[in-house]
């Protein structure tokens, strides 16, 4: 039977609900071992190992890929696997944390052995707390009893939910324990979107061969060459030590075409006082601050407010910063 779309939405918000209400849920009751698993980890000179079968595997591949890009070294070993060579990627330096919503999954066994056998700190992701894995590991990350979203009651949502949840947690928390910064983020994310927000002005910009520079008693016709010859639009008016006085741009030649322009000199028809940025902030920085000034580009100063380069909006979206 076909289902309106009132039906449909109402059985969305349902889920979105009940997920919600088990993420708040284990907000207000952090498993005890939580803050004992991120010191452990921050002890230990090896990697984080994540392992798991099914949904419980993928979610642990995710949370291992958050670690490893955050800071903390971490992969993933499949338990099949584990039991046929990849024992052996795991060390006494390492970390183990395996998850397993019944808490009796077989195919974790051999893995927990070989943790136990060598002394390698073991903890567990479960919604049971009396489970075998739960009984075997050290640390014991219990998910409170809330109800899987399925209207069966079968497959895992709620409890993948608030698992994955609890592994963003475990990754904030040991990032903010490293003082993890943007630049080593920026290592992890050379590529893609995450890569060209941590991008900086210099890494952007046009440098000074960009850059039309004129005298405040500059006339208009030279000014008006100069801007042509370096194609951007833009003039830097510059003092006699090389100090950034003032800019002219197109839209300052077009306010005062028709006003004797070409019997003015170049420091009269200057913005004093232009918007600059330093090549040492963030390219998104820069971008915002244009936005934000309606200007379509920006002169960049060093800290002796001389002029060494140009970015323009176009430069910051090409480069994918937005």
């Amino acid at each position: 039977m076909a289902r309106s779309e009132q039906d449909i939405l109402h059985s969305a918000a349902t889920v979105l609900a009940a997920e919600g209400a088990a993420l708040t849920r284990l907000a207000e009751t952090i498993p005890a071992d939580f803050t004992p698993v991120v010191q452990r980890i921050l002890d230990i000179s090896g990697r984080v190992i994540l392992s798991g079968i099914g949904k419980s595997g993928h979610i642990a591949r995710k949370i291992s890929s958050t670690l490893a890009s955050t800071g903390t070294p971490s992969f993933f070993v499949h338990p099949a696997e584990a039991s046929h060579g990849d024992l052996g990627m795991v060390t006494k330096a390492d970390f183990c944390l395996v998850i397993s919503n019944s808490g009796e999954t077989q195919e974790l066994a051999d893995l927990i052995s070989y943790t136990r056998r060598f002394g390698i700190p073991l903890a567990a992701i479960s919604s049971r707390h009396d489970s075998s894995v739960m009984r075997a590991a050290d640390y014991r990350l219990a998910l409170p009893p809330e109800p899987e979203a399925c209207p069966m009651g079968l497959a895992p949502t709620t409890s993948t939910t608030m698992t994955l949840g609890l592994g963003d947690a475990l990754a904030v928390a040991l990032m903010e324990s490293r003082a993890f910064v943007a630049e080593e983020f920026k290592t992890f994310h050379p590529g893609g979107k995450l890569g060209a927000q941590l991008l900086y002005v210099h890494q952007v910009m046009h440098g000074p061969e960009a850059l039309a520079i004129v005298a405040p008693e500059a006339n208009m016709a030279d000014t008006l060459m100069e801007m042509s010859a370096k194609g951007f639009g833009i003039a830097c008016v510059v003092g006699d030590r090389g100090k950034l006085l003032g800019v002219i741009s197109d839209g300052d030649i077009r306010r005062h075409a028709g006003r004797g322009l070409m019997q003015t000199s170049a420091g009269e028809i200057a913005t004093k006082s232009p918007k600059t940025v330093t090549p040492d902030i963030l390219a998104a920085q820069a971008l915002a601050l244009m936005n934000q000034s309606m200007i379509g580009a920006v002169v960049v100063v060093d800290t002796d407010e001389k002029p060494i380069g140009i970015l323009r909006v176009h430069d910051c979206l090409k480069a994918g910063v937005a």
